[in-house]
């Protein structure tokens, strides 16, 4: 099983040459740790949100992402990130114009040329405007998709401002409440079916009492949607608390 502790003293570029040679443990770490950087790629060529679950493109961004680790030549100079956004860029490309099915949706001029940008130089090239403006147009789309999920568990965004914890370390609470809920197998089935907490088991797992369970239970159910859907920029907010 791969750890953050059994690869921290490798590079991602030392990651994908002993992915190279056949390690199916660290290829598949790989594939599952960069899934947002996939999502973030095609989204940026399709012009709208992209969901990993659903979304043709996405399969279409993870194939591409694993050919990409199977290419990649540490000896070209570029990075890995770098050559994998431009292979899954052009293979999403490739798939917009044989299906036809967005003719407006991208443009190489808006995106980058894929067939010029061969270097690491070219890559970091492209305009800071344009990476800005991809930032906040693919923010937007996962408050959008948020917003979307947290309505199924009968949670609007307006009132999520109002319930969430004041202090800092009840808000810390709650979202390492949240880990443990969502790293629970039985746990988060029984969200996924109940849209609710599952609070006769989850009062044994953590160090919090069911008062305050309940008065955290939507600022909790939120953060688990965030860590179920694995949203790029709202995971954000999280990174660091509770892990």
């Amino acid at each position: 099983m791969i750890t953050q502790e059994s690869t921290k003293d490798l590079t991602l570029e030392e990651m994908v040459i002993v992915a190279q040679q056949g390690d199916l443990d660290i290829l598949n770490h790989l594939l599952k740790a960069y899934q947002p950087f996939i999502a973030k790629c095609v989204s940026g060529v399709c012009k709208r949100y992209i969901d990993p679950e659903q979304d043709d493109e996405f399969s279409i961004g993870l194939s591409a992402f694993h050919s990409a680790i199977e290419t990649f030549s540490p000896d070209k100079g570029s990075s890995f990130l770098s050559f994998a956004k431009l292979v899954i860029t052009r293979r999403i490309i490739d798939d917009i114009r044989a299906k036809q099915r967005y003719p407006d949706s991208v443009s190489l001029d808006e995106t980058f040329d894929a067939e010029k940008m061969e270097n690491p130089r070219e890559i970091k090239a492209v305009k800071d405007a344009y990476k800005e403006e991809q930032d906040i147009w693919y923010r937007r789309q996962e408050i959008l998709d948020f917003q979307k999920k947290l309505a199924a568990y009968k949670i609007s965004l307006s009132e999520l401002t109002e319930v969430a914890p004041k202090h800092k370390d009840a808000r810390e609470s709650a979202i390492r409440t949240a880990r443990i809920l969502f790293n629970d197998a039985d746990m988060k089935q029984y969200v996924h079916k109940k849209k609710r907490l599952p609070m006769k088991d989850l009062v044994k797992k953590v160090d919090v009492s069911k008062k305050t369970l309940e008065r955290n239970r939507k600022y909790i159910l939120a953060i688990f949607i965030v860590l179920d859907k694995e949203y790029l920029y709202l995971n954000d907010y999280l990174k660091g608390v509770g892990q």
